[in-house]
């Protein structure tokens, strides 16, 4: 089964195949939908991890803010 969005990016490269071709080839990858797929699996793990730790900055603000309010002249 194969990612319909991995194999339109394929299909839309023109240009830039042969380039990516190599790139992919020097990285070990056999076949360019492999690259593609690693490359989207690496992003989305990144954005993943961004969402994580910008949610921990947020709840650790919070805890602060509640933290400062704890006396009554506040």
């Amino acid at each position: 089964m194969q990612n319909q969005d991995i194999n339109q990016i394929i299909e839309n490269l023109k240009g830039r195949r042969s380039y990516e071709e190599k790139k992919a080839s020097k990285l070990g990858f056999t076949s360019l939908y492999n690259y593609f797929e690693d490359k989207i699996l690496k992003e989305k793990k990144v954005f993943e991890d961004k969402k994580k730790e910008s949610e921990e900055i947020k709840t650790n603000n919070d805890l602060k803010n509640k933290e400062h309010k704890s006396c009554s002249c506040c």
